[in-house]
């Protein structure tokens, strides 16, 4: 196995017991990135002589004989909306091109702390608003399993870093499914956290009732290993509750699902999703009964039925608030007029893309008054009723199973045919989002043309680690994701899933 295969784990224990270097590990995966970048376009600024330097102290500190981290030498990516020190940080927008921050994110501290080496900032949808990643001053980022395919979005350059290898962690955020359907695209796991469970701190924020910070790999482990490292109280964050966290590896331990009761999601027809996503789901059911849980169907007629119109109501009137400061008066880039209100406007017409307007019109709109009470008002009253129906079920089955998507990955360029489509594909996620819940996109392999297919795992809030524990079980009956080889896809025989 190549070191830039190894996982999370597999690399810091051969870190520390100097089975292979830190520096070894960094040049791999900057080599396997050099190889596909070109292709992949996952990769806003690349920090290559800043990760060969933090992999060398990481040695030299292994060498000494000190404590080094739980990521000691794991390299890693952080999308390119979390401020970062002297590192540009974009958001995948000409109004930040050049924007250098004084501070790093407290998420980028954390792993950082823990021996994790940044290799760089990734593509994303710019301002995180999008599905597909196309929507960004470095193009459209590709697929790794299918270079002609979206990767998902907005995080998608994150998961298409972690799918083709160039490290084994990325970090992304998830305002309605920016980190859950870029590895479902993709073919990797994905967590989204409980909301409050990890600190948006440094975050350039979305939608700030809705973004969290979300970590992306290729297995659960790396996922429970990220989240101890990440999930915890910050007096910068209001929003990031101040308890104990519990010990996310020790969860992962969990030998079966006897004792669980786990509802399956039947509440849709079957031709508003793919048929292998659905035997997908059906198959995740068969695996879970198998592990000991009782199993039984499970619906969600409000957050199906409402979730993307309240989503979209709350989360555009929140960016349109967020966005304001980008007024071409303080940081960012600046456009001159003749008034003040000229300036704003060519600033903004300039430097914003058209999806990017789209919404903090849209969202302007809805938070004038007559809007305001006939859409925004009920909006945030249907997104209790959510909560109430998801509190009620849960009352009953200690997690749920989900879609994570209603369709495959599709084609690039079909948002320009097709985007409300595209809003549409966010219906398994954004009621997620809208509760405050843990979701993992989990992967269950590849079709027989080398697609994507897996499933969502939903639990109740601020129980991520007994949601990482049922994730951990069924990966071990599905399988580990594998590194996808760009431009090659991965064909399997009919009916049958790669591993």
């Amino acid at each position: 196995m190549e070191l830039y295969e190894l996982s999370a784990k597999e690399t810091a224990d051969g870190i520390r017991s100097k089975k292979f270097s830190a520096i070894e590990v960094t040049e791999a995966c900057l080599a396997r990135a050099d190889k596909f970048e070109g292709n992949v376009n996952a990769i806003i600024t690349l920090t290559a002589d800043a990760a060969l330097a933090s992999a060398r102290e990481i040695d030299a500190r292994i060498a000494r004989g000190e404590s080094v981290g739980p990521l000691a030498g794991v390299p890693y990516f952080a999308k390119d909306n979390f401020c970062t020190k002297g590192t540009r940080t974009t958001c995948s927008s000409k109004i930040l091109e050049n924007w250098l921050p004084t501070y790093n994110a407290s998420a980028i501290n954390y792993m950082n702390d823990a021996g994790a080496v940044m290799m760089g900032k990734t593509n994303l949808d710019e301002f995180a608003m999008g599905s597909s990643t196309e929507n960004s001053i470095i193009g459209p980022t590709k697929n790794p399993r299918d270079l002609g395919r979206v990767p998902g979005g907005s995080s998608g350059g994150s998961a298409a870093s972690v799918a083709a290898g160039y490290a084994p962690i990325a970090l992304g955020t998830d305002t309605g499914g920016s980190v859950r359907q870029p590895a479902c695209f993709c073919g990797v796991q994905g967590m989204k956290p409980s909301y409050g469970q990890v600190s948006r701190y440094g975050i350039l924020a979305y939608a700030s009732s809705l973004d969290q910070v979300s970590p992306l790999a290729r297995t659960v482990e790396d996922l429970a290993i990220s989240m101890e490292v990440l999930a915890r109280p910050d007096p910068h964050d209001t929003t990031c509750d101040a308890y104990d966290r519990p010990r996310f590896t020790e969860a992962i331990e969990l030998p079966d699902l006897k004792g669980k009761k786990i509802g399956v999601f039947e509440g849709f027809e079957s031709s508003q999703m793919d048929a292998e996503l659905y035997g997908a789901l059906q198959k995740t059911a068969g695996h879970c009964r198998d592990a000991g849980a009782v199993v039984e169907p499970m619906d969600l007629p409000i957050a199906v039925k409402y979730g993307v119109a309240t989503y979209y109501v709350t989360a555009l009137a929140d960016a349109s608030s967020k966005l304001a400061c980008y007024d071409g008066m303080r940081y960012g880039s600046h456009l001159d007029g003749q008034t003040l209100n000229e300036m704003y406007v060519n600033t903004r017409t300039a430097c914003f893309g058209e999806e990017v307007r789209r919404r903090i019109i849209l969202g302007t709109c809805l938070l004038t008054e007559g809007f305001y009470q006939n859409y925004y008002g009920p909006a945030l009253k249907v997104r209790q009723r959510m909560v109430d129906e998801f509190d009620e079920l849960f009352g009953r089955f200690d997690a749920y199973i989900l879609p994570t998507s209603p369709s495959l990955p599709y084609r690039i360029g079909m948002k320009e045919t097709d985007p409300n489509r595209l809003y549409l594909g966010d219906i398994f996620t954004v009621p997620i989002s809208l509760a405050g819940l843990p979701g993992i996109n989990l992967s269950m392999g590849l079709n027989a043309d080398g697609l994507p297919l897996s499933v969502q795992l939903v639990g109740q809030r601020y129980f991520d680690a007994e949601l990482l524990g049922i994730a951990s079980v069924l990966e071990r009956v599905m399988g580990k994701p594998r590194v996808a080889t760009p431009g090659v896809v991965e064909k399997t025989q009919k009916g049958e899933e790669a591993k």
